[in-house]
């Protein structure tokens, strides 16, 4: 796909048009850069056609049709609910169709010049194109993202599929093995429970090994009360096509069978041998602090320049890659980056809430919040940890809309706010996020709607 007349020359050539990718692109045209965006499938790639947006949207479809079904206690009576799985995927699709398109309507509109094409580097300073194009750059900017990292023995293919085919079913499995136990099992596994298929999870350690205990455990009970079985410090050992074998011994049926234990840097087929740039031992592109690689002409971003592998981490190193490529002096220099998990209820942190020396932790739990109570949805807590001096230096949010009120969390610590701001500042009510204000006012010794113990003395 081109958009006009393709330059020989340009000043910034980007590859890849994820969402690090057209945001580089974007500010880089913003900037006054000619810029040209490489593209070799769908502008927004995995994120809003494959996981970030997709996923969210059958969770929201999912949640609605579990509420349905949960919703006597309201005073609300219902019957016959289906789901009509050919319709959820219409849906879901013409979600990622908008967004693509309107990805490429701003690329438009900013000047960028778009090529759907893969894209090998020739050296330095030029690239090769699919037509057998060869455009030459000023600088260039990697951001290929990553794909699904492949388990020996249960290699994609038949009913062994990605998270992103998990994602494209047009029929809901009556059963349904997940290889893996991260946020993505979490979410997929939450989703299709709720919309009538039996999951089995299989998890080397345990679920969310890296998160919170207090979380995990929360979590895994609302897995539990889905009837979602996880089978923990375990391994898959055999598939015949209907069925998954445990180390143990144990068969577990599986229509449909997903492994989903990571992802891994895509830079295959980049030619990145002919450059400067170099890779770490896990096949990451190496940058600084300005998203330069070892090469002065070639930034990298995103997932391809390793973890967190976040959608909104990718987007901000695109807004620093480009302005570099400007000659600025631009740095991704952010404390924090939020992530979230969309189980039920949703998990997101921003810092570290590990209690260690000089550090307190404070728990508010939603039982004893109004929205909560009201909503049914008392299952989770905010927690705050912060300095003795009173700086916040990490927040933990278990609750539904957890995903929106953690920016009040990433923005207190990037401006090194203390739990005095946070308590006194007015939090509307009643909403979910007086339950992260009536954390702080605990931690300054003030608690108002829960009862901690004899209050600190001064």
């Amino acid at each position: 796909m081109v958009m006009g007349e393709l330059p020989e020359n340009v000043d910034l050539a980007v590859v890849g048009g994820g969402v690090g990718g057209y945001v580089a692109a974007i500010r880089a045209a913003e900037l006054g850069l000619n810029v040209v965006l490489v593209e070799k499938e769908k502008l927004g790639g995995h994120c809003l056609n494959y996981a970030c947006i997709p996923s969210k949207t059958l969770i929201h479809i999912a949640d609605i049709f579990h509420e349905i079904g949960n919703s006597e206690k309201f005073g609300i009576k219902t019957s016959g609910a289906e789901i009509d799985a050919k319709k959820m995927l219409e849906w879901r699709l013409g979600v990622s169709k908008k967004l693509e398109g309107g990805v490429e309507f701003l690329c438009r509109q900013n000047g960028i010049e778009v090529m759907k094409s893969e894209a090998t580097f020739l050296n330095s300073g030029s690239i090769q194109l699919q037509e057998g194009m060869i455009l030459k750059f000023g600088k260039a900017i990697i951001a290929t993202g990553s794909e699904p990292v492949n388990l020996p023995g249960f290699e994609f293919g038949g009913s062994i599929i990605d998270y992103k085919k998990a994602l494209m079913l047009d029929s809901i499995p009556k059963n349904m093995v997940i290889i893996g136990a991260g946020y993505v099992a979490v979410e997929l596994g939450m989703l299709y429970a709720k919309l009538g298929s039996k999951i089995s999870i299989i998890a080397r350690t345990d679920v969310l090994s890296r998160v919170d205990k207090d979380a995990v455990d929360l979590i895994k009970g609302e897995m539990k009360g889905l009837g979602i079985d996880v089978y923990t410090n375990e391994t898959p050992k055999a598939h015949d096509g209907r069925s998954v074998v445990l180390s143990n011994g144990k068969s577990l049926d599986a229509d449909v069978t997903v492994v989903a234990i990571g992802l891994a840097p895509y830079t295959k087929n980049l030619g990145l041998e002919n450059t400067k740039v170099r890779l770490d031992g896990r096949g990451f592109v190496q940058v600084d602090g300005s998203m330069r690689t070892s090469d002065a002409n070639i930034l990298a971003i995103g997932d391809v320049v390793g973890e967190p592998m976040l959608a909104h981490k990718a987007m901000r190193q695109g807004v620093v890659a480009a302005e570099v490529a400007k000659g600025m002096n631009s740095s991704f220099d952010n404390l924090v980056i939020p992530s979230v998990i969309f189980s039920d209820p949703e998990i997101a942190l921003a810092g570290s809430i590990e209690e260690r020396e000089g550090i307190r932790v404070i728990k508010f739990p939603l039982s004893a919040l109004g929205r909560s109570i009201a909503l049914d949805t008392t299952r989770g807590f905010a927690k705050i940890a912060y300095e003795e001096n009173g700086v916040v230096k990490g927040v933990e949010i278990v609750s539904r809309e957890a995903s929106s009120m953690i920016s009040e969390a990433v923005l207190a610590i990037e401006m090194g706010a203390t739990v005095d701001d946070i308590a006194e500042t007015i939090h509307p009510h009643p909403t979910y996020s007086e339950a992260v204000q009536e954390a702080a006012e605990a931690a300054i010794g003030a608690p108002i709607h829960f009862f901690y113990g004899k209050p600190r003395e001064e």
